[in-house]
């Protein structure tokens, strides 16, 4: 090439095997934008499936799927957790889940209730009371909120009056709490006309797909720096 010398044998191989590592990074984040992608829209066709027997998914459910399911137990309502860092709106409030006993099953399912809005003064909102007898829910099977790190270790053992609040909610500490063991994945109900609770649910990932593909860009923009600079360190004075 005219004006450029010729790179000696190692910078040809650090600068391949260095361009090609930042395009296998790149194509990596740009299938997990995919698969997120995908399992976002298996996630919003759940909301419209048929219902099926939450028995048949209890303990298994599908991989990467959201069975709708109806069930019909009894709530522990005087039991209830609030998880209060979800941002449904700007004036705070929280998200209540409530443990559900299942007859003739020793584990119980966590509830997802829904978002209780709150009034932006910081205060909790009173909570709707719950049903005491024999109950009869419907809703999607998915997984519990992502754990997170939490100063201080378990929250809810320091507390002990319910409900109890906690800004991560961890089935492992919630189980330990109540002396039973959880289901794997809670029960997300479905929206209820004249319902106090917002339900909205969403899949909560740490990094969205949008983030993979900037990533993805940004591994590319990686690939052709190190190129870029075999070039110019190569050029001829």
């Amino acid at each position: 090439m005219r004006g450029f010398r010729r790179p000696s044998w190692w910078a040809w191989l650090l600068t391949i095997a260095g361009a090609l590592l930042f395009i296998r990074l790149g194509f990596w984040q740009l299938h997990r934008a995919d698969f997120k992608e995908a399992l976002l829209r298996r996630y919003a066709a759940s909301a419209t499936a048929p219902l099926q027997d939450f028995a048949a998914v209890a303990q298994n459910p599908p991989p990467d799927s959201f069975p709708r399911v109806r069930v019909r137990g009894h709530y522990l309502a005087d039991r209830l957790y609030l998880l209060d860092n979800p941002k449904h709106d700007g004036r705070g409030g929280v998200e209540v889940f409530a443990p559900f006993r299942i007859p003739g099953q020793a584990p119980l399912l966590l509830v997802d209730m829904g978002f209780l809005q709150g009034n932006g003064n910081g205060k909790v909102p009173p909570l709707p009371p719950l049903p005491h007898g024999l109950v009869n829910l419907h809703g999607m099977y998915v997984p519990p909120p992502p754990p997170g790190f939490e100063m201080g270790g378990d929250a809810l053992t320091r507390q002990t009056h319910w409900p109890k609040d906690s800004i991560f909610l961890d089935p492992a500490e919630v189980a330990r709490d109540l002396g039973r063991p959880l289901y794997p994945r809670v029960l997300a109900l479905d929206a209820a006309a004249g319902s106090t609770y917002v339900r909205v649910h969403t899949l909560d990932f740490s990094m969205p797909p949008v983030r993979h593909r900037a990533y993805a860009f940004q591994w590319f923009t990686f690939a052709a720096a190190a190129v870029a600079i075999l070039l110019v360190l190569h050029r001829k004075r």
